[in-house]
């Protein structure tokens, strides 16, 4: 058995009985459960339909995103998940270098990293060279006054937590801003480089090793492997290239608002939902949302 998810960006609500109904019809679904109204809903299916991308790419021009996946096993253990542009909305080192003058060029850089056009470990040492000379103090300010959660963070990571999965926030960014996100959000364990400092000073470098598409999947297995879990009882979710091995591992592998080209390598795209999306694609209501 497979489960539809048709859900919408809650902040817009635009999912109409009509087109469920209609949906459920053509597809010889069940009967449909609202999730949210107007946000969010849901339908069992005998098989994967043949015209599954057809439509989906039909209802993306309606501000809808749809997600096909089987129903057994899709309330899931364990969270695993990228920071930048996924749970928060800014990418750290972009909002770091407009406070040292080089915001455009390091922005350049990271959109061509993230979409996989450059080697990630290059990419983050040209970038983070470019940072030298940056008091630390900064680290700070951009913390306060630059960095946002991301639309549904708190509630996916409340609700997560309080049904006794485990969470874990792996970047490619840097502890120090990891460690205010994963303690503001609740994640039980942070990964991410480091960046050094000098007399008060960013000296230009990262601590080594670098952090990047590897290290994401060595933490899928080493943090599976130490709770006693499956593979596929994780959701990860990400937006960029560095991403993608721990995407395709992980039982649900989510693309959040992600780079064209990592998306299409995921079944489960999400391009107008917030990150409640990885709620309702469990199979859990609005109201049962905590946070």
């Amino acid at each position: 058995m497979f489960v539809a998810t048709l859900l919408c960006n809650p902040a817009s609500p635009v999912l109409e009985p009509a087109l469920i109904e209609s949906l459920r019809n053509a597809w010889g679904g069940g009967e449909a459960e609202w999730l949210a109204l107007g946000v969010a809903a849901e339908f069992s299916l005998e098989q994967m339909p043949d015209n599954r991308w057809g439509v989906w790419d039909d209802l993306q021009q309606i501000g809808v995103d749809l997600v096909i996946q089987a129903a057994e096993g899709r309330k899931k253990k364990m969270l695993l998940a990228d920071m930048d542009s996924t749970m928060i909305q800014q990418e750290c080192i972009d909002e770091l270098a407009e406070e040292a003058g080089v915001g455009a060029r390091v922005k350049e850089i990271t959109a061509r990293a993230m979409n996989g056009e450059l080697d990630f470990e290059g990419a983050l040492t040209e970038r983070v060279g470019l940072l030298k000379g940056l008091p630390e103090s900064v680290i700070a300010k951009v913390l306060a006054e630059r960095i946002t959660l991301m639309p549904g963070a708190r509630q996916l990571l409340a609700t997560m937590k309080a049904e006794g999965a485990y969470a874990a926030l792996v970047s490619g960014g840097f502890t120090a801003f990891t460690a205010k996100v994963a303690a503001d959000l609740g994640f039980d364990e942070n990964r991410a480089n480091t960046l050094l400092v000098e007399d008060g000073k960013l000296t230009g470098a990262a601590g080594r090793p670098i952090l990047g598409r590897e290290a994401k999947v060595e933490a899928l297995e080493q943090i599976t492997a130490q709770l006693g879990l499956r593979e596929t009882e994780v959701m990860a979710v990400g937006d960029g290239a560095n991403d993608l091995g721990m995407l395709k591992r992980a039982g649900s592998g989510v693309a959040l608002h992600a780079k064209p080209s990592v998306a299409a390598e995921c079944d489960i795209r999400i391009n107008h939902g917030d990150l409640t999306a990885l709620l309702y694609i469990q199979g859990y209501s609005q109201d049962r949302f905590q946070g």
